[in-house]
């Protein structure tokens, strides 16, 4: 069977310069996870952003969706519409089309997971087209009760505790990406979707607690997943994985897939989806159907 499955380890790390943005930036290095180059990945772009301090990335459009973490250091992306200073922990959304740059004005390099949907073409440019500059702004920080940053959000670690969604701390969210779903010693809550703006992937945070589980299932869509803390058993296609902190995977169409975390301590990791998940019929769970198939086996026998 034809592996439908990506792990890449972070001690594997190459960051390298996108050939589409040479000449377009200063500074800026990418770590691609995800592209057209491996057959298990269809839909996804997925990748780790570094622009070191002083760096620039020029204007541009995509015709592509993209989403962003900072995972440090901070990074300022500028839009038509303004310009917000993204710090460790904030996430945000840039729509097909819409004109968008990046420089770093701190004295570190920053570092952000991004993700793309529909998956750029390489034959295309990587559907990244560079345009002449527009006005600058002065960079707010991220605000998610201010509507002039409705674009970003911000997610820390506790954000995923449920006995810390306390009414003051909702209070400061402006949205349905308050809500925290639990089940299972799992928890999840959703970055950006369609609330967002976005309409053809989903980014959010999961968290397993110690014995978490989440049994073997696949999806009509793609996912993918960049530990951020802790680590967590994987089965991917059949094969057996332990990943760490810094570690990259990714589900494709069809791929069979579980998570048990079997340690003392919480896992908590960065998911996508795309194409975004359909209203009903998102998870196939083998556990159903194997019952189904022992229920007709009772009956014929």
């Amino acid at each position: 069977m034809q592996s439908r499955h990506i792990i890449a380890r972070a001690a594997d790390a190459a960051y390298e310069e996108p050939e589409i943005y040479r000449g377009h930036s200063e500074g800026f290095t990418r770590w691609t996870l995800a592209d057209d180059s491996h057959p298990a990945a269809v839909h996804t772009g997925f990748g780790i952003c570094r622009l070191e301090s002083g760096g620039t990335i020029g204007s541009h459009v995509h015709s592509f969706e993209e989403s962003f973490l900072v995972l440090e250091g901070e990074v300022v992306c500028e839009t038509p519409g303004g310009a917000v200073t993204l710090r460790e922990g904030d996430y945000g959304f840039v729509p097909v089309g819409v004109e968008h740059r990046f420089r770093n004005a701190g004295s570190v390099a920053a570092r952000w997971a991004e993700m793309q949907a529909p998956q750029p073409r390489t034959s295309h440019a990587g559907d990244t087209y560079f345009v002449p500059d527009f006005e600058a702004a002065e960079p707010v920080p991220v605000d998610v009760r201010d509507p002039r940053t409705r674009n970003y959000g911000h997610i820390d670690p506790e954000n995923m505790d449920v006995d810390k969604q306390t009414q003051d701390r909702l209070a400061v969210s402006a949205s349905m990406r308050t809500a925290l779903l639990v089940y299972s010693g799992i928890t999840v809550k959703m970055m950006v979707d369609s609330d967002l703006g976005a309409q053809l992937h989903t980014m959010f945070m999961v968290q397993y607690e110690p014995n978490g589980y989440a049994g073997a299932h696949d999806h009509p869509l793609e996912e993918s997943y960049l530990i951020l803390e802790g680590g967590v058993d994987a089965r991917f296609d059949g094969h057996e994985y332990r990943l760490e902190a810094g570690d990259f995977a990714l589900a494709g169409v069809g791929c069979v897939h579980e998570f048990a975390n079997p340690g003392t301590e919480r896992v908590r990791w960065l998911e996508t989806a795309t194409p975004a998940p359909p209203p009903r019929h998102s998870y196939r769970f083998a556990r159903d159907w194997n019952y189904l198939t022992d229920r007709l086996a009772e009956k014929q026998g």
